[in-house]
């Protein structure tokens, strides 16, 4: 009951938060993390634990496929050589240099300090996509950023599988290395023909809450077959997401789309809560049993670890086309945007859910977990707080002009949709105004038009997600209402 209790008063907490987040207008994820640090000082906190095993795929599933979702296929690849950039190198880079110090200053076994490494070094898509949204940065720096936090997350898991799976084995991480291999194309394989097969029977289900349950079912069931294949379990959610996506257009109606999402976006806010909270509750203990100069040695190691993270992003980002032009000719191309702007990538590297479930799951007799668990939640905290906070004085400081390209494609659509409503109303003119039967002709008609300027690459997938949504409500506002209910069965 105490469970229970606690994880309604914290949501009760994080709703009156997220309020005062909109007043100061500070990114909710950065309110969630000082709501987590206040719960690690609160002499009221009870002593609650989670079951390692369930902290990967409880939070970081249903986050990922909210975030690869919503990202276009067309444009990574446009963009990847930086994404290979940072979704990769980066993140070695980081869990290098956080490993280094973990083993020389803090004394953690070489296997700890890897995983250490790798829980802090990817930054995370939901944290990045909250905060940045509503600053208007470049589109081309938005989709490397949120492209770099899917994919990130699936090689810095792969290492942190790799070191914990050393210290329980007791083998060196180089016998782990095929099977790191086999990993990644296993994942995107398992993730495709998943999506496949999903969007090919989602008919079966259309109309229903059986759709959303398996949605549900599906992307918990993808990340746990995964890890039973030794497969990626981030990039199979991710592929799956994408494929879904892809092909879902023809195949979703609006009715459960709009439910859907709705759905999917409560819960995954529900999770970020419930996440936070729980690692502020494990930092708690975690300082209850340190003593004296313990704590400040353990706070002093974590405050290290922050900056290390910090300035090793900074300077890989202003630096890492130079360093990897001989070998990706692509970089070598004089950069897109400024000094300015490439400092500010490498300012949002805010980290968030995964870091928080990849500290959490680990194995209660971990060698060094406190102070792992202690140095993630550190850094959580400092990016989203110092980071996620100076974004937008950043932003102004710099002055960085604010990005109107997405507005100006969507009413480039919309102009598009309103000539092929003309034509639909040209062809009924003996009406003189369209009748609701008419006027689903004419949203039909813009629909199919909508879905060939995606095809054609004609209009971006942004744009487009924003067109199918202002669609989706007014056929829903044309549908009786027993079609729009949403059954049980």
């Amino acid at each position: 009951m105490a469970l229970f209790e606690t994880l309604v008063l914290l949501l009760l907490v994080a709703a009156v938060a997220l309020q005062v987040a909109r007043w100061v207008r500070v990114p909710y994820p950065t309110m969630l993390a000082l709501a987590g640090a206040l719960v690690a000082l609160a002499p009221w906190a009870p002593q609650l634990g989670m079951d390692p095993h369930l902290a990967l795929v409880l939070f970081v599933a249903p986050a990922l496929l909210s975030a690869a979702y919503d990202t276009s296929p067309y444009e990574l690849r446009r963009h990847w050589a930086p994404l290979v950039a940072l979704a990769l190198f980066a993140v070695l880079l980081t869990t290098a240099a956080v490993a280094w110090i973990g083993w020389a200053v803090a004394g953690l076994p070489l296997a700890a300090a890897i995983a250490l490494g790798a829980i802090v070094a990817p930054p995370d898509a939901a944290a990045a996509q909250a905060v940045l949204n509503s600053q208007g940065l470049p589109r081309r720096t938005m989709t490397v950023l949120q492209g770099e936090s899917l994919f990130n997350d699936a090689v810095a898991l792969l290492v942190f599988g790799a070191a914990v799976g050393s210290v329980g084995a007791g083998a060196p991480l180089r016998d782990l290395l095929p099977a790191l291999v086999l990993a990644v194309p296993g994942g995107v394989l398992l993730g495709v023909v998943t999506g496949v097969v999903f969007v090919a029977l989602w008919r079966f289900w259309s109309g229903t809450l059986s759709s959303t349950i398996l949605e549900f079912a599906s992307t918990f069931g993808i990340w746990l077959a995964a890890e039973r294949l030794h497969v990626s379990p981030v990039l199979a959610v991710v592929a799956y997401a994408m494929c879904v996506a892809r092909f879902a257009h023809g195949r979703q109606s609006p009715r459960d789309r709009v439910h859907s999402f709705a759905v999917w976006d409560a819960v995954v806010f529900v999770l970020n809560v419930i996440a936070f909270a729980l690692m502020g509750l494990q930092t708690r203990s975690i300082l209850m049993r340190l003593h004296g100069t313990q704590m400040w040695d353990a706070l002093g190691f974590a405050a290290l670890v922050f900056a290390v993270v910090v300035v090793v992003r900074i300077v890989w980002v202003m630096s890492y086309r130079r360093v990897l032009g001989a070998w990706l000719p692509s970089l070598r191309q004089p950069p897109v945007g400024t000094a300015g702007t490439r400092f500010l990538v490498g300012w949002c590297g805010m980290r968030g859910i995964l870091t928080l479930a990849t500290a959490m799951s680990l194995p209660v007799d971990f060698p060094g977990r406190d102070l792992i668990v202690l140095s993630a939640f550190a850094v959580v905290l400092g990016t989203l707080v110092v980071q996620g906070a100076t974004i937008a004085p950043l932003i102004r400081w710099l002055g960085i002009p604010r990005d109107t390209s997405l507005e100006q494609d969507v009413q480039r659509g919309r102009s598009a949709l309103a000539d092929v409503r003309a034509g639909v109303v040209s062809q009924r003119a003996a009406v003189p105004v369209l009748s609701d039967d008419g006027e689903r002709v004419a949203v039909t008609a813009q629909r199919e038009a909508l879905n060939a300027l995606l095809c054609e690459n004609r209009l971006p997938e942004d744009a487009f997600r924003v067109l199918q949504e202002e669609l989706d409500w007014r056929e829903l506002s044309l549908t009786p209402h027993t079609e729009r209910e949403i059954t049980e069965a």
